[in-house]
């Protein structure tokens, strides 16, 4: 009974490692949120094109055919998400019962059950169908867990929710008061646009947001200064929610890739145990290289002079008796940014292949400049490969290849 339980357990949390996007560079994670992610767009698509009469009624199967498979793939993915709850790290200290609670409660937890629940009801009780069409749209939101765009998008409007809701005051009260200039300007010349607050709160909103239908206008020379005062004051509310989003969007950006990057070099062995402040000042030594599929990246014989860690796509490293295949998060070449040698392997872009680049110049630099990294760097690559390491036949080794991780 325990070996059960511990395989369901080890069951639960490799659920939930693939649909929570787990390790990163986890390739059945990443295939089922993609797959996920195009079935949701592909469903949206449906949802368009099935909205012509004439699409409709010619491919009335494929739309059916896809919204049977739809319900069934998004009814089984609700179904693991509950299960898998209880690993979720904001709900370890919860029973499972309760982890799914949560969970169900929760925004995603949500927008998974309308994706699938009241399609269901569709088939047995009756239903208006521009109603259910407005459900499958709601599909979309399910794209902010499998978009790092929107996740970080949807993060800064929470970050930033207290400065947005002030805006928003602030644009109610700027709204009325301009509604209330405009209405003791020009109530009595257009009593039936401008005669009250509320109707002239229209003109202020339209005039405030920077649309102006033109359905009202300002006929008097007051009524006209009271205009541009408004559209000027409008231009600025719009800039100021604007500037906000933009600037922690753009943050949050950051925070994300610093993050990642952070990840995937505390990963490589030499800077593993180093603490964060240590980690930071390596990552400022950090260069993007981008390459084609196809493109050498290090050739066997050349001279060895920076070290590699892979942000996105998949290097083949070509050894003397084999080929190993790296993919994001994975990293070659470290002894090289220590020891200056001739390279025994060389290594191909097989998509296309974005790098994070350490150039060996660069980190005797901040070595010099910090004994206690410099001394744990020389510790570990001393317990780690040995002094024989690097000799003639160059610094790509087994022991600077990570290997491939292990299926449980």
């Amino acid at each position: 009974m325990a070996r059960i339980n511990k395989q369901t357990a080890r069951l639960r949390h490799r659920l939930y490692e693939i649909l929570e996007q787990g390790p990163y560079g986890d390739r059945t994670s990443a295939a089922v949120s993609r797959s996920i992610a195009l079935l949701i767009i592909v469903n949206l698509l449906a949802v368009i094109l099935q909205s012509v009469p004439e699409l409709e009624a010619r491919y009335e199967a494929w739309f059916i055919l896809i919204e049977l498979l739809s319900l069934v793939v998004f009814s089984v993915e609700y179904g693991l998400r509950l299960w898998v709850a209880a690993e979720h790290a904001r709900f370890l200290h919860m029973t499972p019962g309760k982890a799914r609670l949560k969970y169900a409660m929760s925004s995603t937890g949500i927008i998974d059950l309308v994706a699938v629940l009241p399609f269901w009801f569709a088939f047995v009780i009756p239903a208006d169908l521009r109603f259910v069409l407005v459900l499958r749209i709601i599909r979309f939101l399910k794209l902010a867990r499998y978009s790092p765009g929107m996740r970080s998008l949807l993060d800064a409007l929470s970050t930033e929710r207290r400065a947005l809701f002030s805006c928003l005051v602030i644009l109610f009260g700027v709204t009325l008061f301009a509604a209330a200039l405009m209405h003791i300007v020009e109530g009595r010349v257009q009593p039936d646009k401008l005669g009250t607050i509320p109707d002239a709160l229209w003109w202020a909103i339209v005039t405030l947001g920077t649309i102006g239908y033109g359905d009202v206008i300002p006929v008097t020379p007051l009524g006209r200064v009271v205009a541009s005062f408004t559209i000027i004051a409008g231009l600025m509310m719009i800039a100021l929610p604007v500037g906000i989003i933009a600037t922690a969007f753009a943050n949050e950006i950051h925070r994300r890739d610093f993050v990642v990057t952070w990840g995937m070099l505390a990963r490589v062995p030499i800077f593993s145990e180093l603490d964060a402040a240590d980690i930071a000042d390596i990552m400022r030594l950090l260069r993007a290289q981008t390459v084609d599929p196809g493109t050498v990246i290090t050739r066997r014989g050349e001279a060895a002079h920076s070290m590699y860690v892979i942000a996105a796509g998949e290097v083949e490293i070509e050894l003397a008796d084999r080929r190993q295949h790296l993919v994001a998060g994975q990293f070659f070449g470290e002894v090289a940014v220590l020891r200056r040698a001739r390279r025994s392997a060389t290594a191909v872009a097989l998509t296309r292949t974005s790098l994070l680049v350490l150039d060996a110049q660069d980190l005797h630099v901040l070595m010099g400049r910090s004994p206690r990294i410099a001394a744990h760097i020389r510790d570990v690559m001393r317990d780690r490969v040995g002094a024989e390491v690097v000799d003639a036949k160059g610094d790509i080794v087994l022991e600077e290849i990570e290997e491939e991780p292990r299926a449980e």
